[in-house]
């Protein structure tokens, strides 16, 4: 007894406190008056007609002039081929991305037709619920042995690709290295990954290191995480924003010097680099396991539809799990497929294609130096130029409208071409605006010709 009560005298007052102030608040809610809503008078009939009259609703998306090029665009009829028809009026083609001419190849039309009439239009399903025809594996068995790696995979919508392969791998928490002028899919796909992204300069490989060493110096400070965090860094073949070529025997060195993952964009350098057409890998002669993901779509060189990554093979079936556009996409329409491995096999069989493409990219690009007013942008073998304006006219809309103007000179005189196009609210690094210039085996020397000399002409009549 006399235990129990030098425990209660040595009790600690804090506790005493507490106690009192619980027993307080819970007098005070007991007594309190309960909350009521402030009363409100009832408004007459005529009172609520007026304010639904004045409200005015928020609009779902923000207004769009009626001239904006998305409204007002122009309408094909016809295959978009060498020549092209556009609002009517037949032009030579220099908009489209049929760099090798096989859009409207009779090889691959046929294989296409033969393919409708076995499997039908379409295939209702993802792959992994009765979407996965023979044609696909073929497919992506003949893309493995064009790429000489181990595994490939398809997709049925080329921007979806590596929008899919990206947040496949990269996770929050990850860190991504990415140049500043990647194309919209790889920064929808980053932002889908959620992952840390560090843009380093357009090909400055010494502002990518410095980004690489300032993280090694991070990682040094916290190991733990560091051992748990993965680092990539995601560059295009040639750049969709520029036609730039990347500097990728720099980039491998880079790699292995800080333990990084490379994934590469090739839908522009696919089918057009290289002797055989493999890409940047092929061109500067770089072993290909050297690259971790390649990636490109098959709506450019191959004139199908969809996109393929490739790879080792514990590297591509992560995919097959965790690919959103491969897992819940319908799948590729399998006559499409069959018209992608009939590209595929025209390219094997005629590997001179790219070097005639090769000729007439450096030929065009050697034509259009010395415009007045403009500059050509991009590498004298990138079949995708732009040209900007050398000096802005103060506004980005002035730009854009003095450039349409160009671009409508010369389909008036039979040279269709195109603006770049961005959706500029959500780019991450908004290129400044161009006129792309898109060159195709198709293309005669005479019409590569007469392009540039319209071009100077147009130039020389809307900007002088």
């Amino acid at each position: 007894k006399r235990v129990r009560d030098t425990r209660t005298k040595l009790a600690p007052a804090y506790h005493l406190i507490l106690e009192g102030i619980l027993i307080l608040w819970i007098i005070r809610l007991l007594f309190s008056k309960t909350y009521k809503l402030q009363e409100r008078s009832d408004l007459t009939l005529k009172e609520k007609e007026e304010l639904i009259e004045e409200w005015q609703p928020e609009p779902l998306v923000p207004p769009v002039p009626k001239d904006h090029p998305a409204l007002n665009y122009n309408i094909v009829s016809g295959p978009p081929t060498h020549i092209i028809t556009v609002n009517g009026k037949e032009c030579i083609n220099f908009a489209s991305f049929n760099f090798l001419g096989l859009l409207n190849n009779e090889k691959v039309k046929s294989a296409a037709q033969a393919s409708l009439k076995k499997y039908g239009v379409g295939t209702c399903g993802p792959r992994g619920f009765y979407g996965t025809f023979d044609v696909h594996l073929e497919l992506e068995e003949r893309l493995a042995k064009f790429m000489r790696t181990e595994e490939a995979i398809i997709y049925s919508y080329g921007f979806a690709t590596i929008a899919s392969a990206i947040p496949a791998y990269s996770k929050r928490g990850d860190i991504v290295f990415v140049d500043e002028a990647a194309c919209f899919a790889i920064q929808k796909g980053l932002q889908a990954s959620r992952s840390n992204i560090k843009l380093f300069k357009h090909n400055d490989m010494a502002d990518l290191e410095r980004l690489l060493k300032e993280q090694e110096t991070e990682d040094q400070k916290n190991p733990r995480k560091a051992r748990v965090t993965r680092r990539f860094i995601v560059v295009e073949g040639l750049y969709m924003n520029t036609g730039d070529i990347c500097p990728l025997p720099e980039l491998i060195k880079l790699k292995y010097k800080y333990k990084v993952r490379i994934f590469l964009e090739e839908s522009l350098s696919f089918g057009v680099l290289g002797e055989h057409g493999r890409g940047i890998t092929e061109h500067f002669g770089i072993n290909i396991d050297d690259i971790d993901l390649i990636s490109a779509n098959m709506e450019n060189s191959l004139a199908s539809i969809g996109g393929f990554c490739c790879g080792r093979s514990f590297i591509i079936d992560h995919q097959r799990l965790s690919g959103q556009g491969y897992c819940f996409s319908a799948s590729l329409p399998p006559l499409l497929a069959a018209a992608a491995i009939e590209a595929l096999n025209i390219m094997e069989d005629s590997p001179d294609i790219f070097q005639t493409l090769r000729a007439k990219c450096e030929r065009i690009h050697k034509a259009l130096q010395g415009i007045s007013g403009l500059k050509v942008v991009g590498e004298s073998f990138s079949p995708a130029l732009h040209l900007q304006l050398e000096e802005s006219c103060g506004s980005r809309e002035n730009d854009v409208k003095l450039l349409k103007r160009v671009v409508d000179y010369c389909m008036n005189s039979g040279i269709a071409l195109t603006q770049a196009r961005y959706l500029e609210k959500e780019e991450k690094c908004l290129p400044p605006p161009s006129i792309r210039v898109v060159i195709t085996v198709e293309q005669t020397e005479q019409e590569l010709d007469k392009a540039a000399s319209l071009l100077k002409e147009a130039a020389q009549s809307v900007l002088n």
